[in-house]
């Protein structure tokens, strides 16, 4: 309401409504786009490979997902590391085991491997294949946002780098050509 507001006050008339409603439209987009990740869910994507490839190999070397997660939950640390010791601490005083992993997998990107730890808990069935291809497609998904940041930031900097050379190169390449030829017309 503001945005159109100013634009009546500032442009007035049809014109000015039509700006109004142009900045309302504008300033709507601004604030229903998505906000970045808070730096508590970055540092925990980060750290959720490591973790994964660090469960598979407890699991491998024959410990279970209690023993795993408490085990990778001390060494990793962070909020991955602190999900992951709570619900160890939980599966140890004999939580559902359902219940804890489904908390576990309320860390970013974390639902499959909770998943997958909980069928291992409930059933016994060996999980330690199935973490470590879970780990692989989470370090192949980080690395595709990373390589997707960069693109972005390659598109990004075009702008930036325009607004300084294009000037740059019309005050050093094209005016003196300017000048030069309009002092041997005069």
């Amino acid at each position: 309401m503001g945005a159109f507001a100013a634009g009546w006050a500032l442009v007035g008339g049809v014109a000015g409504c039509a700006v109004g409603v142009a900045g309302a439209y504008g300033v709507r987009r601004w604030q229903d786009r998505p906000r970045p990740a808070s730096a508590e869910d970055s540092e925990a994507a980060a750290r959720l490979p490591l973790a994964a490839e660090l469960l598979a190999a407890c699991l491998s070397a024959g410990a279970g997902p209690r023993e795993a997660a408490e085990a990778v939950g001390r060494s990793v640390g962070g909020p991955v590391g602190e999900r992951l010791r709570r619900t160890a601490a939980e599966l140890a005083l004999g939580g559902d085991p359902a219940e804890a992993w489904a908390r576990f997998g309320g860390v970013p990107g974390a639902r499959r491997l909770a998943r997958c730890l909980e069928r291992a808990a409930v059933s016994g069935a060996p999980a330690a294949i199935p973490v470590s291809r879970l780990a692989a497609g989470l370090r192949a998904d980080r690395a595709r946002a990373a390589a997707i940041r960069a693109q972005r930031a390659q598109v990004l900097i075009t702008a930036p780098v325009g607004l300084c050379f294009l000037p740059a190169f019309l005050a050093v390449g094209v005016a003196p050509v300017v000048i030069g030829l309009a002092g041997r017309l005069l």
